[in-house]
């Protein structure tokens, strides 16, 4: 791969290709250039434990502000065992920041390892990140394509322009839309939780909207397609099987992309911009 930088922070100490560092207290930071700042690129974030922020600004590099968090044993050096006592060593850390192509990729070493990760970044991007456990996942004053996923805590999105792609399993799902992409498709999901959805007056889409065990609310005037619901029968030795599709469709505006939104405990609420 052409073009390769690879940023590293290693156990409190930097390793540095072409990125800067800096450091405050126990926060400690990674400045990733761009090969070709100002125009259009992709940033891929993952993390097992920890939580992720990221703000829009105006500066032309990726900067990563890396926090680990402490472990409560590491206080606990008067303990012993069979006569020794316990020494209590700070737990280290890794985090690799890679750019190629206008393409960043920022990973950990240690699964095990709570961070919590801060970013800022230009504007223009395809923004892919996720966390795993013990952290939610915020974006704030962002534009281009979102892909954002968490599996146990919330994900909120605020002042966001262009489409969105969000899931989560255990949390909610708040988006704000500034503006949004009219050609693209967009899907908001969780199990437990609600999927709040704040989009411009103008928005044109066609809804596709599912919640098994709570409510749907809008403010928009959302043209219902009051069809009958579809049922599928099964038929084979043995097996018998009836299914009756129980998705909301409707439209805003007079329909555009779609747009799915989907919880099985939790409400959903479609809300018009500046109410």
């Amino acid at each position: 791969m052409k073009n390769m930088k690879i940023a590293a922070l290693v156990l409190l100490s930097l390793l540095v290709g072409s990125a800067s560092f800096g450091q405050t207290g126990s926060t400690e930071t990674l400045t990733v250039p761009l090969s070709s700042p100002g125009k259009p690129y992709s940033l891929k974030v993952h993390l097992v434990t920890g939580s992720i922020k990221v703000v829009g600004y105006e500066g032309k590099d990726v900067i990563v502000n890396v926090s680990p968090r402490k472990n409560e044993d590491e206080d606990r050096s008067e303990d012993t065992k069979n006569g020794m006592k316990r020494i209590s060593v700070s737990g280290g850390y890794e985090v690799t920041a890679k750019e190629a192509d206008n393409t960043v990729t920022v990973n950990t070493g240690n699964p095990n390892k709570a961070l919590d990760l801060e970013l800022k970044i230009p504007q223009d991007v395809k923004l892919k990140i996720g966390t795993v456990n013990d952290g939610d996942v915020s974006v704030e004053n962002v534009s281009g394509e979102l892909e954002v996923n968490n599996v146990n805590d919330k994900i909120t999105l605020t002042n966001i322009s262009g489409s969105v792609v969000a899931n989560t399993v255990n949390g909610d799902v708040t988006v704000t839309f500034k503006t949004i992409d009219p050609k693209a498709p967009m899907a908001f999901s969780t199990l437990n939780g609600d999927v709040n959805v704040t989009l411009p007056a103008d928005t044109k889409a066609n809804l596709k909207l599912k919640s098994d065990n709570g409510d749907v609310f809008s403010d928009f005037d959302i043209d219902i397609d009051k069809t009958p619901s579809k049922i599928d029968k099964t038929t084979e030795p043995g097996m018998y099987k009836i299914k009756k599709d129980d998705w909301v469709y409707g439209k805003i505006n007079g329909g555009g992309p779609e747009m799915m939104m989907k919880n099985m405990q939790g409400d959903i609420y479609v809300k018009k911009a500046g109410k």
